[in-house]
This record gives structure tokens, sequence and C-alpha cells, in this order.
């Protein structure tokens, strides 16, 4: 599998992502990252070649974790339909997801590897005692056993 991977998106998404995280802090926030990826327009396969998905909008969500929402979160089928929604009404697809790791590292936790699906990209945004810091992305490998690592490229907007 290719480690070229490149994600897309705006400075005031990824900032809408950072808020999030600090708003919800000490909790997880999650949300659904909209977009294309690249294989819908080309021909080929983007994780081969390298091809860059691009975020054109949020579906923030609610966590729904109950028992421990300080380091894991959880969504409901429903709120995963209702994600899908928003984006086919925009003409786009769900082609990630997002959290925040309260005062934790934005690396892909156990728990995570073990709830991720392959293909979909994953933004972690680190929030340190309430002020979002690092922000890194990832893809689980088709295997399932390890992520590879997404470059993000913060543009000036969405489209740019």
């Amino acid at each position: 599998m290719a480690e070229n991977f490149q994600l897309w998106i705006s400075h005031d998404l990824s900032e809408r992502i950072r808020r999030h995280g600090a708003e919800v802090f000490p909790h997880e926030c999650c949300g659904a990252l909209l977009g294309r990826d690249a294989t819908a327009v080309g021909s080929g396969d983007s994780q081969e070649s390298g091809t860059p998905r691009e975020v054109l909008d949020l579906f923030p969500m609610v966590n729904r974790r109950d028992d421990s929402p300080r380091n894991r979160f959880a969504v409901t089928a429903d709120d995963v339909r209702d994600a899908e929604k928003a984006a086919s009404q925009h003409g786009l697809e769900v082609v990630g997801w997002y959290h925040s790791h309260p005062d934790h590292p934005a690396r892909p936790s156990q728990f995570d590897r073990e709830h991720a699906w392959p293909w979909y990209s994953y933004i972690i945004v680190s929030v340190m005692s309430g002020a979002p810091a690092e922000m890194t992305s990832w893809r689980l490998d088709d295997d399932r056993q390890d992520y590879s690592a997404e470059r993000i490229e913060i543009r000036n907007s969405a489209g740019a």
C-alpha cells in the first residue's frame, strides 16, 4: 500500500474541527468529513496513485458515549445516515471521520483501530488542557493491522 496519502482541507474547516474539540473538552468530539475521493473523478485507485482526497464540509456529531466520553466516542446508525444524507444533498460523500483526543497525542489508539474501517480518512486533533494542539490524519490499512499516515494540506479555501 502506498504511503503517500494526502488530505486537502481548508483552513476554516480545520479550525472548526479544532474548535469543536476545545468546546467539548474534556470529552471527545466527533464528526464526519464530507468531500470527494479522487477516485470518483479520475481513473485508478487513489490509494495507489497518491491522488489527494478533499474535505469540503463537516458534519459535527454528538458523542453518544455515556460510560467513557473522555477517551471514547460513539455515534448511532442514525447519526451515520444523517451524515450521508447531508453529504448527498451537497453532491459529496462521507470520506472520513474526525474526533479529538483530550490530553492525549493525535495518534490512533488500539480502540480507534478496532472500530475503524479501511478507505476512510481519520482526522484526530489533540486537545491539551482545553487548547487544540496537533492535528493528524490516518487511513486504516486494508488488513486492519495498522494505520498509514495521511499528510494534511491546509488550503486557503475549500476547492482551492
